[in-house]
């Protein structure tokens, strides 16, 4: 079996239909992934916190908060840095799927789908991010945590800009609100603050 002996860190599931969240949980942990599961809205953000996974799979009508409220909140808390899926066998239009883009869900899913292609998905996004702790998402805006982790992965400032889309300037100027925030006098030492207070971790 893939991953035997090594867990590739945790996926959060937040499904009220039993049968759908067992099924993607089994796929998950059997590639070696740790699963949390949650049947409704209201106990996902507390999971996250308790410990941030490398992936959030939503059901976008999750009773108490829906999906796309959650996703909402946990871009707010946490920033890009955290991949998000929706999932839904009800809101199935085009326009429920580019709503749920819009909301900060970096896809979107209908149901039925096949256990390969969420696996699939999964790996690609966990691979892609690189996690940051909450302390340092709540500390910073999402897109000065966005820059932070780029930063930490090496990219240059010119990178960053041409990586969001954004000007030189603009990426300077996140720079240094991080280094404010941090209380830090260069990117260097943001950087290797933030591995050493685990405010980002290395990706597996």
């Amino acid at each position: 079996m893939a991953a035997e002996g090594r867990r590739l860190g945790t996926i959060l599931i937040a499904d009220h239909e039993v049968h759908s969240r067992s099924l993607a949980a089994g796929v998950l942990q059997k590639a070696g992934y740790d699963v949390v599961e949650a049947d409704n809205g209201n106990d996902v953000m507390d999971a996250a916190r308790r410990e941030l996974p490398r992936l959030v799979i939503l059901e976008v009508t999750l009773p108490g908060l829906s999906g796309y409220e959650v996703c909402h909140q946990l871009r707010e808390e946490f920033g890009d840095g955290l991949p998000i899926i929706l999932v839904s066998g009800e809101r199935t239009e085009p326009f429920d799927q580019v709503a749920g883009i819009l909301i900060g869900a970096d896809h979107y899913m209908v149901k039925p789908f096949a256990p390969g292609e969420l696996l699939a998905r999964a790996r690609r996004l966990v691979r892609s991010r690189t996690p940051v702790a909450p302390r340092v998402a709540l500390k910073l805006t999402a897109r000065e945590t966005e820059v932070l982790r780029l930063l930490a992965e090496g990219l240059e400032q010119e990178e960053i800009a041409g990586h969001l889309f954004i000007s030189r300037r603009t990426v300077g100027t996140h720079i240094e609100n991080i280094m404010r925030k941090l209380d830090v006098r260069s990117r260097a030492q943001a950087v290797a603050l933030a591995y050493r207070e685990e405010l980002v971790k290395s990706s597996e």
